[in-house]
Parts: structure tokens; C-alpha cells; sequence
């Protein structure tokens, strides 16, 4: 009986960092979300947003719904990325999601400014 209990002790204690390997190769991914509005707070339904990947120059586009709000997922957390918007001709200011900003599920919110 000893020696079952032995090799089931060893069968266990050789999977468990087996299975703990596996864990840590599944890729960690971030997300990036948030609403576009007006200078007079306002969503912005049809605004288009770009991410940009600063590292490869990639650009992803969304367009916003309708309660003004996009999303971006599947963001790795070693890249920075920059975020901005358009409608109608105006744009927002960029806005930078860090690699130093830890969220999984960060929120960055778009303000459209006026027209010149």
C-alpha cells in the first residue's frame, strides 16, 4: 500500500509544475474601452476611433455605437498604444494607453473638440 501511495505522490508532485507551465504560456491580453463626446458632453454615436500600435504603426478602427462607446480588445501589454477620434471633421486629442498602465480592462474616454 506504501508504495501506491509513493508513486501517487510522484505522479502528483511531477504534473503539478506541468500543469502550472501551462498556464503561464497563455497569452496575457489587455483591453481598451471607452465613450466619445462633444465639448458639450454629448455621445457621439458614428465617431470613428483609431488605436494605433506604436511599435509596428498598426492602426485598428471602431466605430462608435449607439451610446457613443468603442472597444478594443486582444491589446498585448508590452506595446503602447494611442487612441484618437473623428467626427464630422474634428478630432479628439490623442490619448495614450502605457505599457506601464497595468489595468486588464483599461477605460479611456474620447472628448471631440470643436470645430476652428
Amino acid at each position: 500500500m506504501t508504495k501506491i501511495m509513493a508513486l501517487c505522490l510522484a505522479v502528483f508532485l511531477i504534473s503539478v509544475p506541468a500543469g502550472l507551465a501551462q498556464k503561464n504560456k497563455d497569452p496575457v491580453t489587455r483591453s481598451v474601452s471607452g465613450v466619445v463626446t462633444t465639448p458639450d458632453n454629448k455621445l457621439v454615436v458614428g465617431a470613428v476611433v483609431q488605436l494605433t500600435d506604436t511599435k509596428t504603426k498598426q492602426v485598428r478602427s471602431f466605430y462608435t455605437q449607439e451610446h457613443g462607446d468603442y472597444y478594443f480588445h486582444g491589446l498585448s501589454p508590452d506595446i503602447d498604444y494611442s487612441l484618437t477620434a473623428t467626427y464630422q471633421g474634428a478630432t479628439s486629442n490623442t490619448r495614450t494607453l502605457s505599457v506601464y498602465d497595468s489595468r486588464k480592462d483599461a477605460v479611456l474616454d474620447l472628448k471631440i473638440n470643436p470645430k476652428k
